[in-house]
C-alpha cells in the first residue's frame, strides 16, 4: 500500500525533475499539501514524513485542524487558499499564516483590521484571474498593480506575491502559457518596486508546467492524499 509518506516523495521528485528540466534549483520551488476534506491523522501523517506547510480551502474546517493540531503549532505553516468572504475574515486572522485568496481591498484591510497584536504579519497573496474564467474568483490583470500597490501600504499584513488557478487546459504548453500569464503580471509587478518573492501556481495535474513558468510554491492534493470525497 502506497503510504501518504511515499506520495509525498513522489510529488518531490517530479518537482525535482521539473526544476532541473527547466533549469531551476529544485530548493526554490516549496511544497503546499492541501488538505481540504481529509482527516486530521492524514496530516499527522504527511507531517511525520517531513511536510510542514498546509493548505485548506474552507476555513471552519481549516480552523478545526488548526486546533486540532496545537500541539505542532510552533512548526505548521497554515494557508488559507479558498475564496474569503467579509464575514470570515476575523477567524482567519486570528489563526492562519497565509491567505493566498486575495482579490479586493476590502477583504485585505479587514485581515490588516484583525490580525491580532502580537502575531507575525498575515503573509498574503493576490489571486489573479488570468484566463477571465467564469468560474474563478481573482482579480482582473489589468486591475492587480493597483490592488498590490494598496495592499502593499496595510500593516500587520504582508504582500508577497500572487496565486493563480487558470481553467484546466490539455498539454504542457498550453498549461505553460497560461502560467505565463500570471508570471508576466509577477515581474511588472516586481519592476514597479514591489518587492514580491512568492508566484503560487501549479496543482497536481499541471505542476511541470507550472514550475517551468516560474511558480515558486505548488499546491498539491490529490497527489499526496488522494481523491477527495464530498459530502
Amino acid at each position: 500500500m502506497t503510504t501518504i509518506g511515499d506520495k509525498l516523495q513522489q510529488v518531490r521528485t517530479r518537482i525535482d525533475a521539473a526544476c532541473a528540466a527547466c533549469g531551476r534549483d529544485a530548493a526554490s520551488v516549496r511544497l503546499l499539501a492541501v488538505s481540504k476534506t481529509f482527516p486530521e491523522a492524514a496530516l499527522r501523517e504527511a507531517y511525520s514524513a517531513g511536510q510542514r506547510a498546509f493548505g485548506e480551502n474552507y476555513v471552519q474546517e481549516g480552523v478545526a485542524k488548526i486546533q486540532a493540531m496545537a500541539d505542532l503549532r510552533g512548526s505548521i505553516e497554515w494557508h488559507c487558499i479558498g475564496p474569503l468572504q467579509s464575514n470570515k475574515t476575523r477567524v482567519v486572522a486570528e489563526h492562519f499564516d497565509w491567505v493566498h485568496s486575495i482579490d479586493r481591498l476590502k477583504i485585505a484591510q479587514r485581515l490588516s483590521e484583525q490580525r491580532p497584536a502580537g502575531m507575525a504579519p498575515l503573509q498574503l497573496c493576490l489571486q489573479v484571474n488570468v484566463d477571465a474564467g467564469e468560474n474563478k474568483s481573482g482579480v482582473a490583470p489589468a486591475e492587480a498593480l493597483a490592488l498590490a500597490r494598496q495592499v502593499a501600504e496595510l500593516p500587520n499584513v504582508k504582500l508577497r506575491g500572487l496565486m493563480a488557478i487558470p481553467e484546466p487546459a490539455e498539454g504542457f504548453e498550453a498549461q505553460r502559457e497560461l502560467f505565463l500569464r500570471a508570471t508576466g503580471l509577477f515581474d511588472e509587478m516586481k519592476a514597479a518596486g514591489l518587492p514580491l518573492d512568492v508566484l503560487s501556481l501549479g496543482m497536481s495535474a499541471d505542476l511541470e508546467a507550472a514550475v517551468a513558468a516560474g511558480s515558486t510554491m505548488v499546491r498539491i492534493g490529490t497527489a499526496i492524499f488522494g481523491g477527495r470525497t464530498y459530502l
